[in-house]
This record gives structure tokens, sequence and C-alpha cells, in this order.
């Protein structure tokens, strides 16, 4: 006989009810009894606790809310409360997939310890997908801490068993926008901003993909967070945020395979609101190019290659002058000349950052004109692999070393950059 999905949802959140409070009333001893329950063995409760992250996961895609909140210990009606607000917050996002992978090795001690027949923090990640934008799920840490009442498991905490990683529906409510060329998640308060990038996002793509070639997803996610603290969250200690319109972060990178996961760009809520369409334009044109380039280069490749190279892309085509787009440049070319070095991987941090910017964005156009467009990208994908050498790279393909390419480039500062 056939078994309807909502038949058996409803069953579900009556069985795991109905087991929840028998587990309760078999906690309960007479007044005086010491023994406490015994624990779980071991095999049983990786078993009951994959089950339980299995239901849960099964909820959120199916969007049933009683089921998902039947999988959280509602002794603790804040974190209750939280998982609501969270399941909520998720409604408007296309998910392709989304599970848990349980490591029962990987155990923490909690910080915290609710009343429970037993607790357990084993080592659990999130694995997703974005409909429409990720090729393939990517990972990350949710510090879980499972409560054990009577001979049924329930989730406790995620702030109780180590790290737990927030996503934007962490935040706030999360409103999508989608385009053939991916989409753009904002929060109440950032509709107008998602729109303006969601205008711009087809002819972006279209731009890096004429640029680095279609051996790429040419899918991409664009992220507007609520605040400071959810830009914060989403890239991580390394970028100082308040000093960035934009960037382009990714779970994981697989230099062997040359791919990249749960990549995003996630825009400065404050400064990428303010800024010019034409700015904005080249905003996610430059931070689209790394994630179409992220698979293909090393942390060790020259930051002054990464980043000019994005430039190059982000202002293909504007018809910007160059002493508007390089103002600290050309301040610097007129007063002393032409600077004597390279930029070094550290002046695109502090307060050099945005002359060294500028300085590449250069260094990449003197290298377009010198090799031709397609020769710029042959040079990027050389210089940009794991170990390279770049003064052999530079001369097997520019016919020059570092100290060839400064001198040209700088002559190039002098009689023609500003032209």
């Amino acid at each position: 006989m056939a078994f309807s999905a909502s038949r058996a949802r409803a069953l579900l959140v009556v069985a795991i009810v109905a087991t929840f409070l028998t587990g309760l009333a078999q906690v309960v001893q007479p007044v005086g009894a010491s023994t406490p329950p015994p624990a779980a063995a071991p095999d049983v409760r990786s078993h009951a606790v994959r089950d339980l992250l299995d239901h849960r996961a099964a909820a959120l895609r199916a969007r049933d809310e009683p089921a998902f909140l039947a999988t959280v210990d509602p002794t603790d009606q804040a974190f209750l409360d939280r998982q609501r607000t969270l399941f909520r917050n998720l409604a408007g996002v296309p998910l392709a997939e989304w599970d848990y992978l349980v490591d029962p090795v990987d155990q923490t001690t909690p910080t915290t310890r609710p009343a429970a027949d037993e607790l357990w923090a084993p080592g659990v990640r999130l694995r997703y997908r974005l409909d429409g934008v990720d090729a393939e799920p990517s990972t990350r840490p949710m510090g879980y801490l499972f409560a054990r009442h009577g001979d049924h498991w329930l989730l406790a905490s995620d702030t109780a068993a180590g790290e737990t990683w927030r996503g934007p529906w962490d935040f706030a409510p999360c409103h999508v926008l989608t385009s053939p060329s991916g989409l753009v998640l904002s929060h109440p308060g950032g509709e107008a901003l998602a729109a303006r990038v969601l205008a711009e996002l087809d002819s972006a793509v279209t731009t890096v993909t004429e640029v680095w070639g279609p051996a790429w997803p040419r899918q991409v996610a664009v992220i507007v967070p609520a605040d400071q603290e959810e830009m914060r969250s989403l890239v991580g200690p390394a970028f100082a945020v308040g000093s960035i319109a934009g960037v382009a972060v990714a779970d994981q990178i697989d230099p062997v395979a040359r791919t990249a996961r749960g990549q995003r760009v996630v825009l400065n809520p404050d400064s990428a609101t303010a800024l010019s369409p034409l700015s904005l334009r080249v905003l996610l044109r430059h931070e689209i190019t790394h994630v179409a380039a992220r698979g293909e280069t090393a942390d060790s490749a020259p930051m002054w290659l990464l980043e000019g190279f994005a430039d190059y892309v982000g202002f293909r085509g504007t018809d910007v002058p160059t002493a508007k787009a390089a103002p600290a440049l050309a301040a610097l070319v007129a007063r002393s000349g032409p600077p004597e070095a390279l930029p070094t991987d550290t002046d695109f941090r502090g307060p050099a950052m945005d002359l060294a910017y500028q300085e590449a964005w250069s260094i990449n156009r003197y290298l377009a004109g010198l090799l031709g467009e397609a020769g710029l990208v042959r040079l990027y994908r050389a210089l940009a692999a794991e170990k390279s050498d770049v003064d052999g790279v530079l001369r097997s393909i520019a016919g020059v070393d570092r100290a060839g390419l400064t001198k040209g480039w700088r002559e190039f500062l002098r009689t023609d950059f500003f032209r």
C-alpha cells in the first residue's frame, strides 16, 4: 500500500517524541537511588547519533520544521529557539545537498555539561552544496554536543564541544536572487545591494570567461552579509574586513585536482553599498577572477601576479583613465619616478596596500602588452603553480627574469601607462 511522505514525517515526529518521553520517564529514580544509568555501548551510541543527524538533515531538506526540532533537546529552551530560527533562516536557500559526517574517534570534552544520562561530542562535519552554484559539496566543522535521555539521543548544544562553523543562515533570514551565472544571498536590509550585484553578475562571469577560458564552473555565489560581524565569520581572521570592499574565499582547495569547493564572493556591506556602478563592476570582476583561477593558484604565488591579474580583468574594457584608476601610482611616478622594485607580498597589507594593488595592475597591463592576453593567462597559470620557479618561468614565457621585468615595467610607467 502507498505510504505518503507527509504521513511518514508525522509518524517520525510522533515516534521521536514518544521515545524521548519514555526515556525521561526511565531516568526518574526513587528517592535515595544512587546508581546512574549505564553508558551506551560505543557502537550503539554512534549508530544512534548518526541516525539522529540523518533525521535532522532529511527534515531540513524537506522543510519539515516539527521533525527538525524533534532532533533538538527541549530541556534548553534558548537553544531550541535558536535552532527554530536557524531552520526558518534557511527557508529561501536552495540546497542541493545537506547532511552530516560523524567521526566517533575525534571526540571533544564538552565545556558545559547539561543534565542528561550521558553526553557525547564526536567529530561532526556539515556536508552541504548550494543548488545551481556548487559542483561538489564542501564540509565544515560543527561543534555538536549530544545528550542521551534514557535510550534516546538528542542534539543539546552547538557551542559546548568546539567551534561550529557559522553560515549566513546563522545570522539572519536569507533572501536569494538567482541568474544563469549563480546567486546572490542577502538579508533584510541588503536587498538593494543584492539587486545591483545580480544585475552585474552575468556580464562579470562572461568577462572573466573571455579572459580565463571556460574551464571553470562559471557559477558564482555572492554573499551580502548583514554586518561586519557576519563578514568576519564568513571570511576568517586573515582579512581586515574594515579595509576591503569584498573578498573571494573557498572552503577547500585541492592543488592536485586543481579544484576548489565552497567558493564565495563576500562583499563588505558598508563599503560595497557606497560604490559607484563602475566600481562595483570592477570589484565583482576582480573577485570572480579569483574564483575562476583559485584551483590553479598556489598560496606561494606572488601577490603582484594574483592581484594584478584580477585587476587586469576587473578593469578590462572599462576605459577608465589610468591616472584615475591608479592615483597613488600616478602621484608617485610624477613625484619621484617609477618604483625601484616589484611590490612584495607584505606591501599588500597595511598602509601601502592601495599603491601595491595599483602597481600590480600596471605590471599585468605591461605583461599583457608584451605577451598578449593569452600569453598573460599562460604566464599566470605557470607562475601560480605550486613551487614555481619565478625567474625560470618568466624567462621561458616572457624572455626576462624579475630584474628584466622590473626594468621593462619601469620604462612602461615612464612612457606608456599614463598616456
